[in-house]
């Protein structure tokens, strides 16, 4: 088969399209490409597999990985097929979740920190050791957490609040229960925490003064937010700069019993979702990663999103 009809056959797809489109100007892994489509690697292996025969993408091993790229020995006839290609994939739904994905790959893979961090928790559990537990990791970090004025936003009756409490200077605990609160705030005074706050509000229009503080914390709060997006611009508006942002929540699943059991209105979020509400509101230096996978269905994974004010 001439290499003009293994170039219209590779492209006839549009999953090809998207893969051509990202290994424009970039050399991605089969790994990094499934995290940027959110397809199965399999899929992934196949489309590159058809990409390859034709010659329009290169693979080279590194390691046990293979990266792939376009061709740059391609005459012109097979560069005419990549520049209509990718513009091809500009035209399609997924481009611009494909495009803000790539950009956090590209970041991460710059910052190695996630990467080690990854492999101490592979680690971690693998040979026992007395003593060593992640209750005592938490207090051992705890302890180099300077006194900021925290707001922890859908803090629920307060376990995350309490524990900051006994570092930071101040921390804010709003939920939109009155029980919840009420619970919270008695606890907290039984603990003798008088640097714990709770408040009665929602995650659109918490009850905080703007520009008052210096960390806000959404974990497994953003899910229940009717406006996950006014959230994080909320959010944004509560903070001091430089301040931060730190979101804790599912990644994008479809196990629909979660909205009777726990109450939850959105199933997780695609991190190109994440990515795109924390730039909208004005954020800075933004990072997001799985943090976590359950190894039992319905198979949750936690992604952990962060931002600069």
């Amino acid at each position: 088969m001439s290499l003009i009809l293994k170039s219209f056959k590779a492209l006839s797809d549009a999953t090809r399209l998207r893969i051509i489109a990202l290994l424009d100007k970039n050399e991605l892994s089969v790994h990094e490409i499934q995290e940027i489509t959110r397809m199965g690697q399999s899929r992934i292996s196949t489309h590159l597999g058809l990409l390859l025969g034709s010659g329009l993408v290169q693979s080279r091993r590194e390691g046990k990985q293979a990266f792939y790229r376009l061709n740059p020995e391609l005459e012109e006839n097979g560069k005419e097929f990549l520049r209509l290609a990718i513009q091809g994939a500009r035209e399609l739904p997924s481009h611009a979740d494909d495009q803000i994905n790539l950009r956090r790959v590209l970041s991460r893979r710059r910052e190695q920190a996630q990467a080690y961090f990854n492999q101490v928790a592979g680690r971690f559990d693998r040979v026992y050791g007395p003593g060593r537990s992640w209750q005592g990791f938490g207090h051992l970090l705890l302890r180099i957490i300077p006194p900021l004025e925290v707001a922890d936003l859908g803090s629920g009756e307060g376990l995350l609040s309490e524990l900051l409490a006994r570092r930071c200077k101040k921390v804010i605990a709003v939920d939109n229960s009155e029980k919840i609160v009420a619970f919270g705030a008695a606890k907290a005074r039984k603990n003798h925490l008088l640097n714990l706050e709770f408040r009665l509000g929602d995650l659109q229009n918490p009850p905080i003064e703007p520009n008052s503080v210096d960390l806000v914390i959404l974990s497994q709060a953003l899910h229940h937010a009717q406006d996950p997006a006014a959230a994080i611009t909320a959010a944004h508006r509560l903070l001091r700069a430089p301040g931060q942002v730190l979101i804790l929540d599912l990644s994008e699943h479809k196990f629909e019993e979660a909205h009777k059991s726990y109450g939850d209105l959105w199933l997780g979020f695609a991190e190109s979702d994440l990515n795109r509400w924390l730039e909208d509101s004005g954020f800075k230096k933004i990072e997001i990663s799985v943090v976590a996978r359950e190894e039992e269905p319905p198979y949750f994974e936690t992604i952990l999103a962060c931002g600069s004010k």
